[in-house]
Protein backbone atom coordinates (compact mmCIF):
# COMPACT_ATOMS: atom_id res chain seq x y z
CA UNK A 1 0.00 0.00 0.00
CA UNK A 2 3.12 2.34 -0.57
CA UNK A 3 0.89 3.98 -3.20
CA UNK A 4 -1.28 5.39 -0.44
CA UNK A 5 1.55 7.28 0.58
CA UNK A 6 2.42 8.52 -2.87
CA UNK A 7 -1.33 9.64 -3.12
CA UNK A 8 -1.34 11.67 0.45
CA UNK A 9 1.76 13.31 -0.38
CA UNK A 10 0.61 14.46 -3.89
CA UNK A 11 -2.54 16.21 -1.95
CA UNK A 12 -4.89 14.28 -2.92
CA UNK A 13 -8.37 15.50 -1.21
CA UNK A 14 -11.93 14.84 -1.02
CA UNK A 15 -14.52 16.77 -2.89
CA UNK A 16 -16.16 17.98 0.66
CA UNK A 17 -12.75 19.24 1.77
CA UNK A 18 -12.54 21.23 -1.27
CA UNK A 19 -16.24 22.63 -1.03
CA UNK A 20 -15.60 23.80 2.48
CA UNK A 21 -12.07 25.69 1.23
CA UNK A 22 -14.06 27.72 -1.08
CA UNK A 23 -17.48 28.31 0.08
CA UNK A 24 -18.90 30.50 2.52
CA UNK A 25 -19.44 28.92 6.11
CA UNK A 26 -22.97 30.49 6.10
CA UNK A 27 -23.63 28.86 2.62
CA UNK A 28 -22.35 24.95 3.55
CA UNK A 29 -24.46 25.46 7.14
CA UNK A 30 -27.48 26.42 5.39
CA UNK A 31 -27.35 23.89 3.15
CA UNK A 32 -26.39 20.99 5.41
CA UNK A 33 -29.64 22.38 7.89
CA UNK A 34 -32.04 22.00 5.06
CA UNK A 35 -30.46 18.11 4.12
CA UNK A 36 -31.24 17.62 7.90
CA UNK A 37 -34.54 18.89 8.00
CA UNK A 38 -35.79 17.30 4.69
CA UNK A 39 -34.58 13.69 5.84
CA UNK A 40 -36.20 13.68 9.27
CA UNK A 41 -39.51 16.29 8.03
CA UNK A 42 -41.44 12.77 8.29
CA UNK A 43 -40.27 11.56 11.85
CA UNK A 44 -42.58 12.49 14.76
CA UNK A 45 -40.06 15.27 15.63
CA UNK A 46 -40.34 16.39 12.47
CA UNK A 47 -44.00 16.62 12.34
CA UNK A 48 -44.85 18.29 15.68
CA UNK A 49 -42.30 20.83 14.94
CA UNK A 50 -43.26 21.76 11.61
CA UNK A 51 -40.12 21.24 9.50
CA UNK A 52 -42.44 22.09 6.62
CA UNK A 53 -42.69 25.28 7.58
CA UNK A 54 -39.38 25.59 8.42
CA UNK A 55 -38.18 24.13 4.51
CA UNK A 56 -40.66 26.79 2.96
CA UNK A 57 -38.00 29.52 4.31
CA UNK A 58 -35.17 28.68 2.58
CA UNK A 59 -36.78 29.22 -1.07
CA UNK A 60 -36.26 33.09 -0.01
CA UNK A 61 -33.16 33.67 -0.81
CA UNK A 62 -32.58 35.18 2.65
CA UNK A 63 -31.68 34.44 6.73
CA UNK A 64 -35.18 34.04 7.74
CA UNK A 65 -34.30 30.13 7.46
CA UNK A 66 -32.66 30.32 11.03
CA UNK A 67 -35.44 32.70 12.85
CA UNK A 68 -37.47 30.45 12.07
CA UNK A 69 -35.88 27.26 12.71
CA UNK A 70 -34.68 28.57 16.08
CA UNK A 71 -38.27 29.91 17.04
CA UNK A 72 -39.66 26.66 16.12
CA UNK A 73 -37.43 24.33 17.82
CA UNK A 74 -36.86 24.80 21.55
CA UNK A 75 -33.08 24.40 22.86
CA UNK A 76 -32.70 20.39 24.19
CA UNK A 77 -30.40 19.16 27.14
CA UNK A 78 -29.85 15.67 26.92
CA UNK A 79 -31.96 15.10 30.13
CA UNK A 80 -34.71 16.98 28.48
CA UNK A 81 -34.76 15.37 24.78
CA UNK A 82 -34.15 12.06 26.44
CA UNK A 83 -36.52 12.46 28.33
CA UNK A 84 -39.18 13.98 25.60
CA UNK A 85 -38.06 11.44 23.07
CA UNK A 86 -34.99 9.20 23.02
CA UNK A 87 -35.82 7.06 25.61
CA UNK A 88 -38.39 5.63 22.95
CA UNK A 89 -35.42 4.72 20.69
CA UNK A 90 -33.98 2.54 23.14
CA UNK A 91 -37.60 0.70 23.47
CA UNK A 92 -37.17 -0.11 19.56
CA UNK A 93 -39.43 3.01 18.02
CA UNK A 94 -39.33 3.53 14.67
CA UNK A 95 -38.84 7.18 13.35
CA UNK A 96 -39.06 9.04 16.15
CA UNK A 97 -36.11 11.65 16.17
CA UNK A 98 -34.37 10.54 12.70
CA UNK A 99 -36.11 7.72 9.70
CA UNK A 100 -35.72 4.19 10.69
CA UNK A 101 -34.84 2.27 14.07
CA UNK A 102 -31.49 2.88 16.37
CA UNK A 103 -29.72 0.00 16.56
CA UNK A 104 -26.29 1.78 18.51
CA UNK A 105 -26.41 4.13 21.55
CA UNK A 106 -22.59 5.61 22.49
CA UNK A 107 -22.46 5.41 26.03
CA UNK A 108 -20.81 8.59 27.41
CA UNK A 109 -17.80 9.13 29.90
CA UNK A 110 -20.09 10.45 32.47
CA UNK A 111 -17.91 13.66 33.73
CA UNK A 112 -20.71 15.33 34.64
CA UNK A 113 -24.66 14.84 34.71
CA UNK A 114 -26.30 11.74 34.32
CA UNK A 115 -23.79 8.55 34.96
CA UNK A 116 -24.29 7.21 31.45
CA UNK A 117 -25.94 8.98 29.03
CA UNK A 118 -27.42 7.13 25.94
CA UNK A 119 -26.60 8.82 22.62
CA UNK A 120 -28.52 7.75 19.29
CA UNK A 121 -25.76 6.47 16.79
CA UNK A 122 -27.22 5.77 13.22
CA UNK A 123 -25.73 4.75 10.34
CA UNK A 124 -25.50 8.48 8.69
CA UNK A 125 -23.87 9.36 11.42
CA UNK A 126 -21.77 5.65 11.26
CA UNK A 127 -20.62 7.80 7.60
CA UNK A 128 -20.05 10.94 8.71
CA UNK A 129 -17.87 9.85 11.12
CA UNK A 130 -15.65 7.78 8.73
CA UNK A 131 -15.74 10.59 5.92
CA UNK A 132 -14.52 13.12 8.38
CA UNK A 133 -12.07 10.88 9.77
CA UNK A 134 -10.53 10.28 6.30
CA UNK A 135 -10.80 14.02 5.50
CA UNK A 136 -8.20 14.16 8.49
CA UNK A 137 -5.75 11.27 7.48
CA UNK A 138 -5.73 13.27 4.17
CA UNK A 139 -5.25 16.49 5.71
CA UNK A 140 -1.51 14.68 6.14
CA UNK A 141 -0.35 15.71 3.11
CA UNK A 142 0.36 19.35 4.18
CA UNK A 143 3.22 18.15 6.32
CA UNK A 144 5.97 16.95 5.42
CA UNK A 145 5.86 13.23 5.99
CA UNK A 146 7.64 10.63 4.20
CA UNK A 147 5.42 8.36 2.12
CA UNK A 148 6.65 5.48 3.44
CA UNK A 149 4.89 6.61 6.97
CA UNK A 150 1.26 5.88 5.30
CA UNK A 151 2.74 1.91 5.28
CA UNK A 152 2.86 1.70 9.18
CA UNK A 153 0.50 0.36 11.65
CA UNK A 154 -2.37 3.13 13.47
CA UNK A 155 -2.52 2.05 17.04
CA UNK A 156 -6.25 3.28 18.14
CA UNK A 157 -6.31 2.89 22.10
CA UNK A 158 -10.68 2.77 22.34
CA UNK A 159 -13.06 0.83 23.90
CA UNK A 160 -14.52 -2.27 23.73
CA UNK A 161 -15.57 -3.34 20.38
CA UNK A 162 -17.71 -6.21 22.06
CA UNK A 163 -20.82 -4.09 22.82
CA UNK A 164 -23.58 -4.75 24.82
CA UNK A 165 -26.82 -5.87 23.26
CA UNK A 166 -30.05 -6.08 25.39
CA UNK A 167 -32.17 -7.45 22.69
CA UNK A 168 -33.38 -4.15 20.78
CA UNK A 169 -30.14 -2.06 20.46
CA UNK A 170 -26.25 -2.66 21.00
CA UNK A 171 -24.63 0.04 23.15
CA UNK A 172 -21.04 0.59 24.02
CA UNK A 173 -18.05 3.61 23.90
CA UNK A 174 -18.36 5.58 20.10
CA UNK A 175 -14.87 4.22 19.28
CA UNK A 176 -15.91 1.05 19.98
CA UNK A 177 -19.44 1.04 17.95
CA UNK A 178 -16.76 2.75 15.03
CA UNK A 179 -13.82 0.63 15.47
CA UNK A 180 -16.39 -2.58 14.55
CA UNK A 181 -17.09 -0.94 11.63
CA UNK A 182 -13.74 0.50 10.11
CA UNK A 183 -13.40 0.07 6.26
CA UNK A 184 -11.71 -2.57 4.53
CA UNK A 185 -8.82 -0.94 3.20
CA UNK A 186 -7.86 0.42 6.54
CA UNK A 187 -7.94 -2.59 8.54
CA UNK A 188 -4.51 -3.95 7.45
CA UNK A 189 -3.31 -0.93 9.64
CA UNK A 190 -5.36 -0.83 12.21
CA UNK A 191 -3.38 -2.08 15.59
CA UNK A 192 -4.42 -4.04 18.17
CA UNK A 193 -6.65 -5.34 16.13
CA UNK A 194 -9.84 -7.36 16.22
CA UNK A 195 -9.37 -9.83 18.86
CA UNK A 196 -7.35 -7.59 21.64
CA UNK A 197 -10.07 -4.86 20.12
CA UNK A 198 -13.02 -6.79 21.63
CA UNK A 199 -11.64 -7.37 25.37
CA UNK A 200 -13.96 -5.57 27.61
CA UNK A 201 -11.18 -5.95 30.83
CA UNK A 202 -9.39 -2.45 30.47
CA UNK A 203 -6.15 -3.78 32.06
CA UNK A 204 -5.97 -7.09 30.09
CA UNK A 205 -6.31 -5.13 27.05
CA UNK A 206 -3.33 -3.11 28.08
CA UNK A 207 -1.78 -6.09 28.76
CA UNK A 208 -2.12 -7.64 25.45
CA UNK A 209 -1.00 -4.72 23.63
CA UNK A 210 2.04 -4.43 25.40
CA UNK A 211 2.51 -8.20 24.62
CA UNK A 212 2.17 -7.90 20.60
CA UNK A 213 3.86 -4.36 20.60
CA UNK A 214 7.22 -5.88 19.49
CA UNK A 215 5.48 -7.19 16.72
CA UNK A 216 4.22 -3.61 15.14
CA UNK A 217 5.58 -1.20 13.51
CA UNK A 218 3.87 2.13 14.34
CA UNK A 219 3.81 5.48 12.76
CA UNK A 220 0.33 6.76 14.17
CA UNK A 221 -1.28 6.55 17.62
CA UNK A 222 -4.74 7.86 18.81
CA UNK A 223 -6.34 7.92 21.56
CA UNK A 224 -6.75 9.62 25.05
CA UNK A 225 -3.80 11.14 26.28
CA UNK A 226 -3.52 9.61 29.95
CA UNK A 227 -4.01 6.40 28.74
CA UNK A 228 -1.66 6.64 26.11
CA UNK A 229 0.42 7.57 28.35
CA UNK A 230 -0.02 4.86 30.41
CA UNK A 231 0.52 2.47 27.86
CA UNK A 232 3.51 3.56 26.39
CA UNK A 233 4.64 3.62 30.36
CA UNK A 234 4.10 0.02 30.19
CA UNK A 235 5.86 -0.76 27.15
CA UNK A 236 8.95 1.19 27.64
CA UNK A 237 9.13 -0.63 31.32
CA UNK A 238 8.25 -4.50 29.90
CA UNK A 239 11.56 -3.94 27.73
CA UNK A 240 13.60 -1.87 29.52
CA UNK A 241 13.27 0.97 26.64
CA UNK A 242 15.16 4.18 26.89
CA UNK A 243 12.14 5.89 25.07
CA UNK A 244 9.21 4.51 23.00
CA UNK A 245 11.20 5.08 19.95
CA UNK A 246 13.48 2.40 20.66
CA UNK A 247 10.71 0.04 20.00
CA UNK A 248 8.94 2.00 17.07
CA UNK A 249 11.49 4.23 15.53
CA UNK A 250 8.85 5.02 12.54
CA UNK A 251 6.21 6.76 15.69
CA UNK A 252 5.48 10.30 14.25
CA UNK A 253 2.08 10.95 14.69
CA UNK A 254 -0.35 11.54 17.60
CA UNK A 255 -3.90 11.91 17.36
CA UNK A 256 -5.60 13.08 20.35
CA UNK A 257 -9.08 14.58 21.67
CA UNK A 258 -11.22 14.41 24.30
CA UNK A 259 -9.28 16.55 26.25
CA UNK A 260 -6.59 19.02 26.24
CA UNK A 261 -3.45 17.79 25.66
CA UNK A 262 -1.22 20.41 27.26
CA UNK A 263 -1.06 19.20 30.93
CA UNK A 264 0.31 16.23 29.73
CA UNK A 265 2.53 17.15 26.83
CA UNK A 266 4.88 17.53 29.50
CA UNK A 267 5.03 14.20 30.80
CA UNK A 268 4.03 12.65 27.54
CA UNK A 269 7.61 13.95 26.16
CA UNK A 270 9.68 12.23 28.52
CA UNK A 271 8.65 9.08 27.07
CA UNK A 272 9.83 10.11 23.54
CA UNK A 273 13.38 9.96 21.58
CA UNK A 274 12.04 12.54 19.17
CA UNK A 275 9.24 15.20 18.65
CA UNK A 276 5.45 13.98 17.92
CA UNK A 277 3.50 15.44 15.34
CA UNK A 278 0.44 16.45 17.32
CA UNK A 279 -2.94 16.53 15.80
CA UNK A 280 -6.21 17.58 17.89
CA UNK A 281 -9.59 16.01 17.52
CA UNK A 282 -13.00 17.05 18.32
CA UNK A 283 -15.02 13.45 18.22
CA UNK A 284 -17.68 13.85 20.75
CA UNK A 285 -20.29 10.93 21.33
CA UNK A 286 -22.51 13.19 19.59
CA UNK A 287 -20.51 13.46 15.79
CA UNK A 288 -17.27 14.73 14.51
CA UNK A 289 -17.18 18.38 15.22
CA UNK A 290 -14.03 19.39 14.10
CA UNK A 291 -10.25 18.15 13.46
CA UNK A 292 -6.55 19.91 12.86
CA UNK A 293 -6.46 20.57 9.63
CA UNK A 294 -3.28 22.42 9.17
CA UNK A 295 0.57 22.45 10.75
CA UNK A 296 2.08 24.36 13.33
CA UNK A 297 -1.67 25.58 14.35
CA UNK A 298 -3.15 24.72 18.05
CA UNK A 299 -6.72 25.27 16.47
CA UNK A 300 -9.28 22.56 14.72
CA UNK A 301 -11.28 23.29 11.54
CA UNK A 302 -15.42 23.23 12.13
CA UNK A 303 -16.81 20.54 9.62
CA UNK A 304 -19.57 22.57 8.03
CA UNK A 305 -20.40 20.12 5.32
CA UNK A 306 -21.19 16.59 7.17
CA UNK A 307 -24.35 15.90 8.72
CA UNK A 308 -23.88 18.55 11.58
CA UNK A 309 -25.56 22.14 11.82
CA UNK A 310 -23.77 24.04 14.39
CA UNK A 311 -25.22 27.26 16.43
CA UNK A 312 -23.48 29.09 19.03
CA UNK A 313 -24.84 30.97 22.50
CA UNK A 314 -22.78 33.80 24.06
CA UNK A 315 -21.31 32.18 27.31
CA UNK A 316 -21.86 35.09 29.57
CA UNK A 317 -24.36 35.81 32.45
CA UNK A 318 -27.01 36.99 29.62
CA UNK A 319 -27.56 33.03 28.79
CA UNK A 320 -25.76 30.88 31.57
CA UNK A 321 -26.59 30.84 35.21
CA UNK A 322 -23.91 30.40 38.05
CA UNK A 323 -23.93 26.45 37.79
CA UNK A 324 -23.63 26.67 33.87
CA UNK A 325 -27.34 25.71 33.16
CA UNK A 326 -28.85 27.78 30.44
CA UNK A 327 -31.32 30.28 31.25
CA UNK A 328 -34.63 30.70 29.18
CA UNK A 329 -34.60 33.00 26.50
CA UNK A 330 -31.27 32.36 25.69
CA UNK A 331 -29.49 34.13 22.14
CA UNK A 332 -28.33 31.77 19.93
CA UNK A 333 -26.21 32.67 16.92
CA UNK A 334 -25.58 31.06 13.38
CA UNK A 335 -22.04 30.80 11.74
CA UNK A 336 -22.06 34.30 10.27
CA UNK A 337 -22.36 36.37 13.73
CA UNK A 338 -20.14 34.61 15.62
CA UNK A 339 -16.84 36.75 16.56
CA UNK A 340 -13.29 35.82 17.54
CA UNK A 341 -12.33 35.16 20.59
CA UNK A 342 -15.40 35.04 22.61
CA UNK A 343 -16.70 32.26 24.40
CA UNK A 344 -19.63 30.54 23.40
CA UNK A 345 -21.71 27.34 24.17
CA UNK A 346 -22.29 25.12 21.32
CA UNK A 347 -25.72 23.75 20.17
CA UNK A 348 -26.06 20.58 17.08
CA UNK A 349 -28.33 19.22 15.56
CA UNK A 350 -27.22 16.07 13.50
CA UNK A 351 -27.65 13.23 11.50
CA UNK A 352 -28.41 10.89 14.50
CA UNK A 353 -31.46 13.05 15.33
CA UNK A 354 -30.68 15.33 18.05
CA UNK A 355 -31.63 18.64 17.73
CA UNK A 356 -30.68 22.00 19.12
CA UNK A 357 -28.68 19.88 21.30
CA UNK A 358 -26.49 21.56 23.77
CA UNK A 359 -23.40 19.50 23.56
CA UNK A 360 -21.98 21.02 27.16
CA UNK A 361 -18.43 22.16 25.47
CA UNK A 362 -17.52 26.12 25.42
CA UNK A 363 -15.10 26.95 22.13
CA UNK A 364 -13.83 29.81 20.60
CA UNK A 365 -12.98 31.17 17.16
CA UNK A 366 -9.11 31.78 16.67
CA UNK A 367 -10.12 32.64 13.19
CA UNK A 368 -14.14 33.13 11.77
CA UNK A 369 -13.15 33.23 8.04
CA UNK A 370 -11.61 29.95 8.45
CA UNK A 371 -13.98 28.42 11.01
CA UNK A 372 -10.93 27.67 13.23
CA UNK A 373 -12.25 27.39 16.91
CA UNK A 374 -10.60 25.89 19.88
CA UNK A 375 -12.39 24.44 23.37
CA UNK A 376 -11.77 26.45 26.41
CA UNK A 377 -13.97 24.02 28.34
CA UNK A 378 -17.43 22.65 29.52
CA UNK A 379 -20.66 24.73 30.48
CA UNK A 380 -20.55 22.85 34.09
CA UNK A 381 -16.42 22.54 33.74
CA UNK A 382 -15.58 26.29 35.53
CA UNK A 383 -15.39 28.12 38.54
CA UNK A 384 -17.14 30.93 39.26
CA UNK A 385 -18.73 30.76 43.21
CA UNK A 386 -17.96 34.88 43.65
CA UNK A 387 -16.83 36.38 39.53
CA UNK A 388 -13.72 34.63 39.51
CA UNK A 389 -14.84 33.14 36.13
CA UNK A 390 -11.72 30.31 36.10
CA UNK A 391 -12.13 28.38 32.83
CA UNK A 392 -11.41 25.34 31.99
CA UNK A 393 -8.55 26.71 29.50
CA UNK A 394 -7.11 28.65 32.22
CA UNK A 395 -6.64 25.48 34.66
CA UNK A 396 -4.52 23.24 31.42
CA UNK A 397 -2.76 26.30 30.59
CA UNK A 398 -1.50 27.02 34.19
CA UNK A 399 -0.99 22.77 34.58
CA UNK A 400 1.17 23.51 31.18
CA UNK A 401 3.09 25.95 32.75
CA UNK A 402 3.90 24.88 35.98
CA UNK A 403 4.94 21.52 34.74
CA UNK A 404 7.22 22.92 32.39
CA UNK A 405 8.87 25.72 35.00
CA UNK A 406 9.27 22.80 37.78
CA UNK A 407 9.91 20.09 35.16
CA UNK A 408 6.94 18.11 36.58
CA UNK A 409 5.38 15.19 34.97
CA UNK A 410 1.37 15.96 36.62
CA UNK A 411 -1.05 13.42 35.09
CA UNK A 412 -4.37 14.77 36.17
CA UNK A 413 -5.88 17.11 38.28
CA UNK A 414 -9.24 18.30 39.42
CA UNK A 415 -10.53 21.26 41.22
CA UNK A 416 -13.45 21.82 43.95
CA UNK A 417 -15.00 25.31 45.21
CA UNK A 418 -16.03 25.02 48.52
CA UNK A 419 -16.87 27.73 50.87
CA UNK A 420 -14.68 29.42 53.27
CA UNK A 421 -16.45 31.16 56.33
CA UNK A 422 -18.55 33.60 54.78
CA UNK A 423 -16.78 33.84 51.57
CA UNK A 424 -14.81 31.35 49.61
CA UNK A 425 -11.66 28.66 48.64
CA UNK A 426 -10.60 26.29 45.73
CA UNK A 427 -9.05 23.10 46.61
CA UNK A 428 -6.92 21.66 43.97
CA UNK A 429 -6.15 18.04 43.72
CA UNK A 430 -3.05 17.21 41.67
CA UNK A 431 -1.80 13.61 40.30
CA UNK A 432 2.10 13.29 40.08
CA UNK A 433 4.61 10.95 41.57
CA UNK A 434 7.26 13.34 41.04
CA UNK A 435 8.34 14.83 44.72
CA UNK A 436 7.41 18.47 44.96
CA UNK A 437 7.58 21.09 47.70
CA UNK A 438 3.60 21.33 47.79
CA UNK A 439 3.72 24.79 48.98
CA UNK A 440 5.70 25.60 45.85
CA UNK A 441 3.33 23.94 43.44
CA UNK A 442 -0.16 25.84 44.65
CA UNK A 443 2.32 29.43 45.02
CA UNK A 444 2.96 28.69 40.89
CA UNK A 445 -0.30 27.76 39.92
CA UNK A 446 -2.40 30.13 41.63
CA UNK A 447 0.37 32.99 40.69
CA UNK A 448 -0.33 31.21 36.55
CA UNK A 449 -3.90 32.22 37.14
CA UNK A 450 -3.37 35.29 38.27
CA UNK A 451 -1.15 35.98 35.17
CA UNK A 452 -3.87 34.44 32.68
CA UNK A 453 -7.26 35.60 34.55
CA UNK A 454 -7.76 39.46 35.32
CA UNK A 455 -11.28 38.28 37.55
CA UNK A 456 -9.13 35.51 39.51
CA UNK A 457 -6.74 38.49 40.40
CA UNK A 458 -9.19 40.20 41.74
CA UNK A 459 -11.48 37.88 43.58
CA UNK A 460 -8.09 36.73 45.49
CA UNK A 461 -8.00 40.19 47.05
CA UNK A 462 -11.62 39.37 48.12
CA UNK A 463 -14.14 37.10 48.08
CA UNK A 464 -11.81 33.57 46.97
CA UNK A 465 -10.00 34.22 50.29
CA UNK A 466 -8.07 30.57 50.32
CA UNK A 467 -6.49 28.10 47.76
CA UNK A 468 -5.67 24.79 49.48
CA UNK A 469 -3.53 21.89 47.30
CA UNK A 470 -3.18 18.03 47.98
CA UNK A 471 -1.15 16.03 45.98
CA UNK A 472 -1.96 12.17 44.94
CA UNK A 473 -0.63 9.83 42.92
CA UNK A 474 -2.54 9.67 39.41
CA UNK A 475 -3.38 6.06 40.58
CA UNK A 476 -6.10 7.38 42.61
CA UNK A 477 -7.54 9.70 39.69
CA UNK A 478 -7.84 6.04 38.12
CA UNK A 479 -9.03 3.76 40.59
CA UNK A 480 -12.18 6.22 41.35
CA UNK A 481 -12.77 6.07 37.60
CA UNK A 482 -12.29 2.62 37.52
CA UNK A 483 -14.62 2.56 40.70
CA UNK A 484 -17.30 3.72 38.19
CA UNK A 485 -17.03 1.52 36.07
CA UNK A 486 -15.26 4.46 33.45
CA UNK A 487 -11.74 2.71 33.07
CA UNK A 488 -10.54 3.21 29.97
CA UNK A 489 -11.25 3.63 26.34
CA UNK A 490 -12.40 7.51 25.65
CA UNK A 491 -13.08 8.01 29.59
CA UNK A 492 -11.42 11.02 31.02
CA UNK A 493 -11.47 12.69 34.75
CA UNK A 494 -13.23 16.10 34.98
CA UNK A 495 -11.12 18.95 35.34
CA UNK A 496 -14.45 20.55 37.46
CA UNK A 497 -16.47 18.54 40.24
CA UNK A 498 -19.30 20.13 41.50
CA UNK A 499 -22.58 18.89 43.64
CA UNK A 500 -22.98 15.37 44.08
CA UNK A 501 -19.33 14.42 41.77
CA UNK A 502 -17.33 16.42 44.51
CA UNK A 503 -19.23 14.48 47.40
CA UNK A 504 -18.56 11.54 45.39
CA UNK A 505 -14.98 12.27 44.84
CA UNK A 506 -14.14 13.08 48.60
CA UNK A 507 -15.80 10.36 50.18
CA UNK A 508 -14.22 8.03 47.56
CA UNK A 509 -10.95 9.63 49.49
CA UNK A 510 -12.23 9.50 52.82
CA UNK A 511 -13.35 5.87 52.22
CA UNK A 512 -9.37 4.66 51.18
CA UNK A 513 -8.02 7.05 54.15
CA UNK A 514 -5.83 9.29 51.59
CA UNK A 515 -7.57 12.50 53.79
CA UNK A 516 -9.25 13.17 56.30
Amino acid sequence: MAILGTLLKKGIRLRESLVQEYSSPLDLQKEELKKLLIKAKDTEFGQKQNFDLILREFKKGDTDFYSVFSKQIPIYSYNTIYNEWWYRLKGGEKNITWPGAIRHFALTSGTSGAASKYIPITKDMVKAIRKTGVRQILSLSKYDLPDKLFTKGILMLGGSTDLEFNGTYFSGDLSGITTGRLPIWFQRFYKPGKKISKNKNWGDKLDQIVEKAPDWDIGIIVGVPAWLQILLEKIIKRYKLKTIHDLWPNLKIFVHGGVSFEPYKHGFERLLEKPLIYMETYLASEGFLAFQALPDRRTMRLVLNNGIFHEFIPFNEDNFDADGEILPNAKTLKIDEVEEEVDYALLISTCAGAWRYLIGDVIRFASKDECEIYITGRTKHFLSLCGEHLSMDNMNRAVELVSEELNLNIREFTVIGLPHGSLFMHHWFVGTDDLIDKALLLQKIDDSLKQLNDDYVVERKHALKDVKLTVLSPSVFYNWLKSKGKEGGQNKFPRVLKGEKAEQWMGFLKENGIIK
